[in-house]
């Protein structure tokens, strides 16, 4: 697919995401593909040629996470033996985002494609330089024994407009050393989470076409077994347990209903395990369960929320959409946290199909046509609390059972006015009770102070 027609295809996908009062501003297509090199254009328009990863991540900004006891009071926040407040506005080093594991961040910036700092110190301890340039909107996306998994662009050859040319390739990273163990391209410059994750025994990575799915070694790059789907067929791919699903449908305006297949993380070998109604879209997982929302529903209608488990049984609520909704909402335990470009915080209970509570963000809304929307919410799972960072560095603490705001503060931000783009999100992680928030350059660790 040619630079043209993904930036056409992002048009149409961008203009058609309208999910009842769920929607991208009237100008989002035109804002993405106004940009000054056709290269990191195709990274972020990677989603859209996998349709349906833009049209939930774009527009919900969700993610994943534990759950908090529900009738457990507020608890004082405890740090980790050795850890320090600290900040680090080193340029180059965050600014496309980053991961915790354990006591490690690792980061990705315009300089570096990986960096490795101390959580507890902010020191960074290893990097692995850009392949040329490094303004993309990834980051690494997962660790697992002593192997960081991150993404890096394939060549350094320039187009004879001396833009450079595109590629994306899949790289495993020793954790201990930094060392680059391998790659592998990708068939095109998709770096959103349905591009590749982590399966029982393997890496999962959308290559070597874009209708195939490959188990890769861990350690080598290897193959293992691949899934190729049917022309005119688009899949998503969600991971329960370990065990890669996928939810397929037609390519069509109308695609009719979802099937979900189980594969068989050693061979590949896949299982149809249930049919859902109607077009669907992944929001997140829940336990043994994947949430589902339906991609339309009927004038004057709620959406409906289905949890399919990896048996294929099916449990399905009604979910009204709570105006329009600002980036950065969240599946965390049995709860959809959502916030509204109103500013108010709602949490929706996946389990009775009702909202527990809506209240206050407690942070200063951003404007909605500049694209920012808050970090994605995060909870600390022994306080009972559920966290919320803005563009501007405002920071909200809520109670998770009753949505009282019981802790404020704020960070600096290397970006004073958020920008018109997708990587300007600031980003909020979890080191244990400790909070580590990013913006731009900028990364600030601090530990929130509540029923002090």
């Amino acid at each position: 697919m040619t630079t043209e027609q993904v930036e056409e295809k992002v048009r149409e996908t961008l203009h058609a995401v309208a999910l009842d009062g769920v929607r991208a501003p009237g100008d989002l297509a035109e804002k993405v593909v106004r940009r000054r090199s056709r290269r990191r254009f195709s990274q972020a328009a990677g989603a859209a040629v996998a349709v349906a990863a833009i049209s939930v991540g774009a527009v919900f900004g969700f993610g994943g996470g534990g759950a908090a006891e529900p009738d457990r009071p507020s608890r004082p926040a405890a740090s980790p033996e050795g850890w320090k407040p600290w900040q680090s506005g080193a340029s180059g080093v965050s600014e496309r985002g980053c991961l915790v594991d354990g006591s490690a961040l690792y980061c990705s910036g315009s300089k570096y494609d990986v960096a490795k700092l101390d959580a507890n110190t902010g020191e960074r301890l290893w990097t692995v330089k850009v392949n040329r340039e490094g303004d993309g909107i990834d980051h690494p996306f997962a660790v697992r024994d002593g192997v960081v998994y991150a993404y890096r662009n394939h060549t350094a050859e320039k187009e004879p407009d001396g833009d450079y040319a595109g590629g994306t390739d899949l790289m495993a990273v020793n954790a201990d050393t930094g060392k680059v163990l391998w790659t592998v391209e990708m068939p095109q410059d998709d770096r959103t989470d349905q591009a590749a994750m982590l399966i029982d025994g393997a890496v999962l990575a959308n290559t070597p076409s874009l209708r195939t799915m490959s188990a890769l070694d861990p350690l080598t790059g290897k193959e293992k077994w691949r899934y190729t789907w049917g022309k005119g067929i688009v899949c998503e791919r969600v991971v329960l347990s370990g065990v890669p699903h996928l939810l397929c449908t037609r390519d069509v305006e109308e695609p009719g209903d979802t099937d979900v297949f189980r594969l068989d993380p050693a061979t590949g070998s896949a299982q149809k395990i249930t049919t859902v109604p109607g077009g669907q879209r992944f929001v997140g997982t829940s336990g043994d369960g994947m949430i589902l929302i339906g991609a339309k529903a009927a004038p004057g209608k709620d959406l409906r929320l289905t949890t399919i488990t990896s048996t294929g049984g099916q449990s399905s609520h009604s979910y009204q959409v709570p105006g329009e909704l600002a980036a950065g909402s969240a599946v965390i335990g049995d709860r959809l946290i959502t916030v509204s470009w109103k500013g108010e915080a709602s949490v929706y209970s996946l389990t009775t199909g009702k909202t527990l509570w809506t209240g206050p963000v407690g942070v200063k809304m951003p404007d909605k046509d500049k694209l920012t929307g808050l970090a994605s919410p995060v909870v600390s799972e022994r306080q009972g609390v559920v966290y919320f960072l803005s563009p501007t560095g405002d920071l909200s603490g809520l109670d998770l059972r009753t949505g009282e705001q019981v802790w404020r503060g704020h960070v600096g931000t290397s970006r004073p006015e958020p920008g018109p783009n997708f990587w300007d999100t600031p980003q909020l992680l979890l080191y244990e009770d400790v909070l580590v928030a990013g913006n731009g350059s900028k990364l600030v660790s601090l530990l929130p102070r509540i029923g002090d």
